[in-house]
């Protein structure tokens, strides 16, 4: 059985799972496909992740969902067929099976608040009846032409799940901050205190980051008594995400990708994605007086009477300090969080695959079409590092239809159909 392995229960794996039971359905190749996630499905989207309340709502349109954009090159005379198979377990489909898709029309289509797109995501699972392995992975190990996982358990039991190959998804570690400060929050503390009502009031706080998780931190934080709030970016102003038909076509199809210059990708990336706020974050903070802007990565944090003091530094002007009574690390995730998951062989093949020490530009250099890291002996898939090379609406909610394309097309394997077991053949339990 080909075996494909995905870390992390979020829209990528169940854009993936979605159509691979789509094509199991269709009696077309597809592999079996296992997600391992400590939390739940969507658990990102969810309050218990760390990284929303979940009541604050979706960048992205809803309908840029886990078919989107419904146009499969995944084989010739099957295109339609899927496309048409796919649209089943879109967001429309969802509400409609809800009964409330007349409700969300009315209400002009509305971005659903994180916990229900989560509810969407849950509802994908179920009817992908996708294998969910509950539990945390701890180790990566290569294993022939494949991979040997180990995963733990809540209850601390280790098992080890063998895979011909693995998708990698997810921010890294909610709970990481730049420093350990009492007045310096990361940015699973900051909405652990919102969520109960305990975020201590401040006259002067500050939020450290420019892109969605920053937005929506400082879209709560707003509602809270501060007197005055200021976002921390190295950018020399905070952008608005671009939404014109231009730029969103770029994310919708990567087809023109290839044909734009390296120097011209990252900038499309650095105007469109990352160190961005949302149109609709963006008009509520500049209604807002309180909210300002400083330029500058933090280089130093340190106590500085009742607060913290933070050391902002640009290129062109002295480093500068400024002292606040709360800040919010709110950078976002972590890249390469998963390079800690790599046994010493794997970290070696690794390091082999990219032409020397890992660092993000390199694997984003040899992000294959597919969205694997060419050159290792197994298929890995990294979609969160394929932005620069393959297209910008990789690593999120822009292209997932396309994203599982790439992914099921690699290396089919033989029709079969999924497999529902508490502990399946292919789990050694230890």
């Amino acid at each position: 059985m080909d075996r494909l392995l995905v870390v992390g229960a979020g829209p990528k794996a169940m854009a993936v799972a979605a159509k691979a039971y789509v094509l199991r359905e269709m009696g077309l190749p597809a592999p079996h496909v296992t997600v391992v996630e400590p939390d739940a499905v969507g658990g990102n989207w969810l309050a218990t992740g760390g990284w929303t309340d979940g009541r604050h709502r979706l960048g992205t349109s809803p309908e840029k969902d886990i078919g989107f954009p419904y146009h499969s090159t995944w084989a010739r005379g099957h295109n339609h067929a899927v496309n048409q198979a796919m649209m089943g377990f879109g967001w429309t489909a969802f509400l409609i099976d809800r009964g409330t898709y007349a409700e969300w029309v009315d209400r002009g289509r509305p971005s659903p608040e994180h916990n229900l797109w989560a509810k969407y995501l849950q509802w994908v699972a179920r009817k992908s009846r996708v294998e969910v392995v509950r539990g945390r992975v701890r180790t990566i190990r290569a294993e022939g032409a494949g991979w040997r996982v180990t995963v733990e358990g809540a209850d601390g039991e280790t098992a080890e799940i063998d895979a011909q190959r693995l998708m990698i998804t997810g921010p890294g570690d909610s709970r990481r901050a730049l420093a350990e400060h009492p007045k310096l929050l990361s940015i699973a503390d900051f909405w652990d205190l919102a969520g109960r009502r305990k975020l201590p009031a401040s006259s002067r706080a500050a939020v450290i980051g420019g892109g969605e998780t920053a937005g929506s931190a400082m879209d709560e934080l707003v509602r809270h008594d501060v007197l005055t709030v200021s976002v921390i970016s190295p950018a020399a102003t905070i952008y608005t995400r671009g939404e014109s038909y231009f730029e969103n076509s770029l994310f919708s199809d990567p087809a023109k990708w290839r044909a734009l210059s390296v120097a011209e990708r990252r900038d499309v990336v650095r105007r469109t994605d990352r160190g961005v706020f949302s149109v609709r974050v963006q008009e509520t903070l500049l209604a807002d007086n309180r909210v300002h802007h400083l330029q500058g990565r933090v280089v130093r944090v340190a106590d500085q009477g009742d607060g913290v003091a933070l050391t902002l530094r640009n290129d062109s002007r002295p480093d500068q300090t400024h002292a606040f009574d709360l800040v919010v690390d709110a950078i976002g995730g972590q890249p390469l969080w998963f390079l800690d998951l790599f046994d010493d062989e794997v970290a070696d093949l690794f390091e082999l695959a990219v032409g020397g020490p890992v660092t993000q530009a390199r694997i984003e250099a040899v992000m294959g079409f597919d969205l694997t890291v060419e050159g290792l002996p197994a298929k890995l898939y990294l979609p969160n590092m394929a932005g620069l090379a393959q297209g910008p609406g990789f690593p999120n909610l822009s292209c997932l239809g396309e994203l599982s394309d790439r992914i099921l097309a690699s290396a089919p394997a033989l029709a079969g159909t999924a497999a529902h077991s508490e502990l399946p053949e292919h789990v050694r339990t230890h």
